[in-house]
């Protein structure tokens, strides 16, 4: 393959999935065990763990100062506990395996659920009366997927959907539209046209890489060809739609050459080496920021005929297990307070993410931005098009990279694409079958 095409092939994509397989293992044995009994410590000092997603370490502190303002009896510790996600749930692992534990800890969509499934977060609901919290203010979709067995084991917090991402300016120079593709086939018509205004090593459309979620940003285009994940329990990656969905993924990349994967496709879209993406809210400010004086860009629904085409993602707030219930009853208050309608409102504004409280509609703030920022409002228009992820994804622990890894194989080794599902179904299929099912429910 040319070094010009494929610049930054990760090596996670040449580490095969019997790999990512086994990280995903011993990941959730670390989370399966305790590392002693209930912690005490100081319940007046809340220690809670971010990665500061969206470049959010200024708002959380801001955050913070307004909560000891209203509470000059609480102190809050902010701890750097990783660059991402994932960082952050190695560290949280370690802790479980007898380290001092925080009270707050972020978790993503990918995570929460087999620490649930491990007892080791705390399940919220007998704390929401202590606490003050209005559960019934949360946005539904996103209080709803943090539910497991009748029980609510995270509060939303950073949340966010994909919206899709173009450059004005080259879609003018193809005579293209001023929206996104309607359907993903008709963007199949719509990238040769784009490339051809672009030709060297720019691209039409630039996909993330397995680290950078492309098992999250390919699952709503998955859908929209009639194919999916999982339907629950049930993995779906020999059904006919799915692989037509993997087959479009290859071809726009190793046939067609229109698209690519690129791991820096937020900063690459922002100077206008790619001409569009498939992004996270959260990617609002660094493209912007990226993009100012260089590209004109809009944002839209992903293509979407007929079906849900876009999913919900980003993180939410756990409290561990394992600590007093004077500490849960403070970390639950904390995770109240910053995500109250003030406040989700404020990190929403800075960060690209999506104002997790109904009642934030109605902050004058709010609607204010929204007037003014047309891009942002993409994603809460789009909304009620998404719908919950497929468990093969967020529940099987490693899933997302297991899939990740399999359409990076895909696009940058130009793998068959049922040999690489097969490969995906057979190692998801395991970990289900080892470490979910006799844990379910019976």
């Amino acid at each position: 393959m040319s070094e010009s095409r494929f610049p930054a092939l990760s090596r996670r994509g040449f580490l095969g999935l019997a790999g990512a397989a086994a990280g995903a293992a011993a990941l959730t044995a670390c989370a399966g065990s305790g590392g002693g009994g209930t912690q005490g410590g100081d319940s007046k000092t809340i220690t809670f763990w971010s990665n500061h997603p969206g470049t959010s370490k200024d708002q959380e502190t801001e955050l913070i100062n307004r909560f000891q303002a209203k509470y000059p009896d609480l102190k809050v510790n902010l701890v750097d506990a990783g660059k991402n996600y994932e960082e952050v749930a190695t560290k949280f692992n370690a802790a479980l395996s007898g380290g001092e534990l925080p009270d707050v800890v972020i978790l993503s969509d990918v995570w929460w659920f087999n620490y649930a499934l491990n007892g080791t977060i705390e399940p919220l609901d007998s704390h929401f009366a202590s606490a003050g919290v209005n559960v019934s203010d949360y946005v539904d979709t996103f209080i709803g997927d943090y539910k497991f067995n009748g029980k609510t084991w995270a509060l939303p917090y950073s949340r966010s959907t994909q919206i899709f991402y173009y450059n004005k300016d080259v879609w003018a120079k193809a005579g293209l539209p001023d929206r996104t593709p309607n359907s993903w086939d008709e963007f199949d018509e719509w990238g040769p046209k784009i490339q051809g205004v672009l030709g060297g090593d720019k691209w039409a459309h630039g996909w993330g890489d397995a680290k950078n979620y492309l098992a999250w940003t390919f699952q709503g285009p998955c859908w929209t060809f009639g194919g999916a994940y999982s339907d629950e329990w049930k993995l779906k990656f020999s059904d006919p739609a799915t692989v037509k969905a993997g087959q479009y993924l290859r071809d726009s990349i190793n046939t067609k050459k229109y698209a690519s994967i690129r791991p820096t496709y937020a900063v690459d879209f922002g100077n206008g080496i790619i001409a569009s993406a498939i992004g996270s809210t959260g990617d609002l400010k660094s493209i912007k920021t990226n993009s100012a004086g260089k590209t004109e860009f809009g944002t839209g629904f992903l293509p979407h005929p007929n079906r849900a085409g876009a999913t919900t993602g980003g993180a939410g707030l756990a409290i561990p297990s394992r600590i007093s219930d004077a500490r849960k009853e403070n970390a639950l208050k904390f995770i109240d307070f910053i995500t109250n309608a003030a406040n989700t409102s404020y990190f929403s504004q800075a960060t690209g993410y999506i104002p997790v409280r109904k009642s934030a509609q109605q902050d004058p703030s709010m609607a204010d931005f929204l007037s003014k920022n047309p891009n942002f409002k993409t994603a809460i228009d789009q909304l009620p098009l998404t719908k919950p992820q497929n468990y093969a994804r967020v529940f099987v622990p490693g899933g997302d990279q297991i899939i990740g890894t399999g359409l990076e194989q895909i696009g940058l080794q130009n793998r068959d694409v049922a040999g690489a599902f097969g490969d995906i179904g057979n190692q998801l299929q395991t970990i289900i079958d080892r470490q979910i099912t006799p844990k379910l429910p019976k």
